[in-house]
């Protein structure tokens, strides 16, 4: 998935929540608008001055949610004009919390000159305060614009978080990718040079030898575009591959490949987790002189971890034959820390003059991907 890719996936995701969001809103305004009628009905009889004469309320809640949720707390709050933004709302507030008071105080006026409405009471001091009910008015509306701010905010870490999390997906598969374009030039390069050795002596294994690259490329080509392929083809894979590296040997050097996997498998792993390994114990672990051993064992247990150990006879190459400098292993390193985070155990180490590395891969801890 490319970056592209997953900024579609991200703008179609974010439509899906967008729409679910409006329906959200809808159904929350609905009931703020719809509590009006409530107070509206008189002796189970809707009553249309009542209703106009709350109606104000939920428009001014809708104005101050909406002010801050569209507007101000992207323009403002957001980009650090806290002040601006403070200001703002506070005169919103306040002058809504004014108007509020000024229109239930002309609705009881006229409703005062219609008999319908006892008299205000005298300002002497019996009555209540007229700031009581603006400080009332203020609450709730500073209520409002906290909840549009909260919300805002929330959405925004969200939406961060979502494509945070999607661009880290996607850059890692971009990684694994570039890992195995790494990893295959330098696996070419190592079977061209085993080719090469034996056309230098005109051997008759040598158009075998490209029979088994043949093999072994249309494998890489196709199976290791995918992020996961059954074990068992890895197996048949490692088993060329080991069949084109024995074209060369000589018969001081002993080759043991064993596989202990069931046909019907269908335990899925990363392609060519293991081919340096396989790579590293055929350079470091065979001598044209002495006698030479490469022992590789693969199996799968039954409690889902998949054991790989590779041991072999070490002859350790001077400076000047340190071709790729470990770049294999360092690979193998880095795609197992991201397919296989916390879920592996590596160890190698000489030991007798022998040099041994020992891969388990947990798939009982799998988090499904494979």
């Amino acid at each position: 998935m490319n970056i592209f890719a997953t900024n579609m996936k991200f703008s179609n995701s974010t439509s899906i929540r967008t729409r679910g969001s409006i329906i959200i809103h809808m159904l929350a305004w609905a009931i703020v608008f719809g509590l009006p009628i409530f107070f509206a009905i008189r002796g189970g009889f809707f009553n249309w001055s009542q209703f106009v004469r709350f109606l104000p309320l939920p428009i001014s809640y809708l104005i101050v949610f909406y002010a801050n949720y569209l507007f101000l707390t992207e323009k403002l709050l957001f980009d650090k004009k806290t002040w601006s933004f403070i200001l703002i709302n506070v005169l919103m507030i306040v002058g809504l919390a004014l108007l509020l008071h000024l229109w239930h105080e002309v609705q009881r006026t006229i409703e005062f000159s219609k008999g319908t409405t006892p008299p205000p009471p005298p300002p002497d001091g019996n009555g209540i305060p007229t700031f009581v009910f603006i400080l009332r008015d203020v609450g709730s509306l500073t209520f409002i614009a906290i909840s549009s701010i909260v919300i805002k905010t929330s959405m925004r870490l969200s939406a961060m978080q979502s494509k945070q999390n999607e661009l880290e997906k996607a850059m890692t598969e971009a990684e694994l990718k570039n890992l195995k374009n790494q990893l295959n030039p330098h696996f070419l390069l190592n079977t061209l040079n085993n080719i090469y050795a034996l056309s230098q002596f005109n051997s008759p294994k040598t158009s075998t030898a490209i029979l088994e690259l043949s093999d072994l490329l249309r494998y890489v080509l196709y199976d290791n575009e995918k992020t996961y392929v059954l074990l068992r083809n890895e197996a048949h894979f490692i088993q060329n591959y080991v069949d084109l590296m024995k074209l060369r040997l000589t018969d001081n050097v002993g080759v043991s490949l064993t596989f202990d996997i069931d046909e019907q498998s269908n335990t899925m792993i990363a392609p060519l987790i293991y081919i340096s390994l396989i790579e590293n114990a055929f350079k470091h672990g065979v001598s044209n002189d002495d006698p030479s051993v490469v022992e590789i064992n693969l199996r799968e247990k039954e409690n889902g971890e998949i054991y790989f150990l590779c041991r072999n006879t070490y002859f350790p190459k001077n400076e000047s034959d340190k071709s790729g400098s470990g770049i294999g292993l360092l690979q193998v390193r880095k795609r197992l820390d991201l397919l296989y985070p916390d879920q592996y155990v590596w160890h190698s180490g000489i030991e007798d003059g022998f040099y041994s590395t020992l891969l388990i891969i947990n798939k009982s801890r799998d988090n499904g991907n494979a």
